[in-house]
């Protein structure tokens, strides 16, 4: 009978879209957990600044639109040299919707769909060939949606962009072998920009719905996220949901 494959702790995890909101939350956690994080965003804000003064030898950021490709795959051979091979990713990165379909544009469905699927699962593939490539055995967090299991207007691109991150999470898992624990994790709403679309009654509905009588806060998220990158498990190909239950 074979050893069974034991999966340890990431020890650097690149964490896209850190700079603010939910990112800048797992990337704190994980800082205060001792791990080496290498963060990008479109634009570095003075809290992702203020941390890499923090933990200067442990936190390696940079400005890298997810969609240019070359600048990404520069930014992972730069934190390799910075803090080491890299062993867990957390794809965060997104953007968001505020139109009904039938009004929003062909250039802009192109957009989002490269910006929350293509370009995460190019980034994805970089980052898996060079682990690999190492003999490292790491793990993949994608932080996906509530909205990919149940609908909400003005949101559709966004929502298959979600859903085609936990179908690619499930074949990942299994494409893998167990070498890498692909997982993701779907919040609930956030009360900040990407949920603005939904307006303030659908919002006070969600609420009223929601057992926890709340929306979801990235404090709530951040615990999954770290036990997925550090904690000893056998959780592999799941899509684990956040949201105080609204969507039951």
């Amino acid at each position: 009978m074979s050893e069974p494959s034991v999966i340890p702790p990431a020890s650097v995890v690149l964490v896209s879209g850190g700079s603010r909101g939910l990112g800048l939350a797992i990337v704190t956690d994980l800082l205060t957990n001792g791990v080496k994080v290498a963060a990008f965003a479109r634009t570095v804000t003075p809290e992702l600044t203020a941390l890499g003064e923090k933990y200067p030898d442990h936190l390696y950021y940079g400005s890298v639109d997810i969609n240019d490709a070359q600048a990404g795959q520069a930014f992972v051979r730069a934190v390799e040299t910075a803090l080491g091979p890299i062993d867990g990713l957390v794809n965060n990165a997104a953007i968001g919707q505020d139109s009904l379909h039938v009004h929003t544009s062909a250039d802009q469905l192109a957009e989002i769909i490269t910006t929350n699927l293509t370009s995460p699962l190019v980034l994805t593939r970089f980052v898996l060939r060079r682990m690999l490539a190492k003999g490292l055995k790491g793990r993949i967090v994608n932080v996906t949606s509530i909205c990919a299991q149940r609908g909400y207007p003005g949101l559709v691109a966004y929502s298959a962009t979600k859903g085609g991150m936990d179908a690619a999470t499930r074949s990942l898992a299994r494409e893998l072998g167990g070498r890498v624990l692909a997982n993701a994790v779907a919040p609930g709403f956030f009360a900040s920009e990407m949920s603005a679309v939904l307006g303030q009654t659908q919002l006070d509905q969600i609420v009223r719905r929601t057992p926890t009588g709340h929306l979801t806060e990235p404090d709530e998220v951040v615990p999954v996220v770290r036990m997925l990158l550090l904690d000893q498990t056998n959780i592999n190909g799941q899509v684990l949901v956040v949201d105080g239950a609204a969507s039951i």
